[in-house]
């Protein structure tokens, strides 16, 4: 019998677990279906080839989550990176965005800070309005992808011998007292029930879909999330270093001339490389972007994301993402890039034209194909419409040797319904992070565990920050 019981060992779940261990002798159990940090290990990133679609891909599970190999950056931001101001005062998340930012400092490498001057923030805000983007300014520390893993080896290396961390651990349910009404503990893909007072659920974006399910079994309240669907764009870094020598990543918002949709940038990634990530939830290759800052390249590369809002009677957005993702995975065999004038002129990329330009594809499995054939047209007009809008404040973006791979989706569980302490309507089962539809990055998924953690605290007695 433990104390507490947590499902997921990216930001949400460890960040919980430093709370618990930093106040209180609880017994406490973290469960995580990757392998630990040591050993995830990628054949593709590391001997090169195609994904080998891994049982558990070793890119986003495993201890750390999908941050582990991330781009590592770290939001210190109210306007981005998720939806915890909808719960709690803005005041106090302020208070825990420097409290975990100095969390991550103390375990290793604290990268660069980018902090715009408010002169900067004015020149870039005013070209970008004139563009017709919105520039959301905000504070950003890049660990760099190797640091970020530095840095989770050490709390891994700080927790193990204060908490039971079990890798390979699948949960399969979550196990409710019906008398009681009151959470009771999780049962795991192996049949083996593990008991606990708390259950803490933190499955990360690749675990949405298991955590939508759960919470339909259990009765839970949702709200539907958009779902974000897009292409990831690669050109020249010098293309885009005015911008990123001053914010790191630019985050800009575009609604499109002929549709009024919501695009943005995300997960700027400069002199960095596209990678490619196996979903098992939900069968489909998707890419992403990483930056180390030990090994810059001489590219950058960033998504564009349209956001759809799907309304009655359909309330699967996940399924739709993960449909065009697989249309994509099976015309190409794993993603399809494309060159920005293809694209424009109808027609699709092939090996030979694509060497003739200027950019070298840093993904290599990446197969050239043609876009048209797998995004709706609606979602192509919003992406042409954002990159000339970015050629304006970043001239050569709209290049037509601009690559583009397809499709990068991000999957959001629909959002559960929680107190502002991130309980759900079950007594003492808690939920936070990406999975349960309230953050979108490292910070805000690493303040939700804290939060659980306080509250646990609290309800035990204990005395908390």
């Amino acid at each position: 019998m433990y104390d507490v019981i947590i499902v997921g060992a990216g930001p949400t779940g460890i960040f919980c677990a430093l709370e618990l261990v930093k106040k209180s002798n609880l017994k406490v159990i973290v469960l995580e279906r990757g392998s630990s940090i040591q050993k995830r290990f990628c054949p593709m990133r590391e001997q090169g080839g195609e994904c080998r679609r891994c049982h558990s891909c070793a890119l986003i599970s495993g201890w750390g989550g999908a941050g582990a190999f991330s781009d590592g950056k770290l939001t210190l931001s109210l306007d981005a990176g998720g939806r915890l101001t909808e719960l709690l005062s803005p005041e106090v998340v302020r208070e825990l965005l420097d409290y975990v930012e100095q969390i991550y400092l103390s375990f290793g490498n604290g990268g660069r800070l980018f902090d715009p001057s408010q002169d900067d923030i004015a020149n870039f805000t005013l070209k970008a309005q004139r563009a017709g983007l919105k520039l959301v300014p905000m504070k950003i520390r890049h660990l760099g992808t190797e640091n970020c893993y530095d840095i989770l080896l050490e709390m891994e290396n700080f927790l193990k011998n204060r908490v039971e961390i079990r890798p390979l651990s699948k949960v399969e349910e979550i196990l409710v007292d019906n008398a009681s009404g009151e959470v009771k503990g999780v049962k795991l893909a192996s049949g083996e029930e593990i008991l606990g007072r708390y259950v803490v659920v933190a499955p990360g974006r690749s675990g949405a879909s298991w955590l939508e399910e759960q919470a339909r079994r259990l009765g839970l309240s949702l709200e539907r999330n958009p779902v974000d669907i897009g292409v990831r764009v690669e050109l020249p870094a010098a293309v885009m270093e005015e911008l990123t020598s001053v914010f790191y990543e630019a985050k800009l918002i575009y609604y499109s001339r002929s549709f009024d949709d919501r695009v943005r940038t995300f997960c700027m990634c400069p002199h960095g490389e596209v990678v490619v990530e196996w979903n098992e939830e939900e069968k489909v290759l998707s890419v992403n972007g990483h930056s180390y800052r030990s090994r810059e390249t001489d590219k950058t590369n960033f998504a564009i994301l349209v956001s759809t809002s799907f309304t009655e009677p359909f309330h699967e957005p996940n399924l739709y993402g993960s449909h065009v993702a697989r249309l994509a995975n099976m015309l190409s065999g794993a993603v399809i890039v494309q060159r920005l004038g293809d694209l424009i002129n109808g027609r699709r990329s092939t090996y030979s034209r694509i060497i003739r330009g200027p950019i070298e594809p840093s993904l290599k499995e990446a197969v050239p194909g043609d876009l048209s054939f797998v995004l709706p047209f609606r979602y192509l007009q919003d992406i042409k419409e954002m990159l000339e809008a970015l050629d304006k404040i970043a001239p050569g973006v709209y290049s037509p040797f601009t690559l583009l791979y397809g499709v990068e989706v991000k999957f959001y569980s629909s959002k559960l319904r929680l107190s502002p302490s991130l309980e759900t309507e079950i007594r003492n089962l808690f939920a936070g992070g990406d999975g349960a539809g309230i953050t979108r990055g490292l910070v805000q998924a690493s303040i939700s565990g804290i939060v659980i953690g306080r509250e646990i605290l609290k309800r035990e007695g204990m005395q908390v920050s």
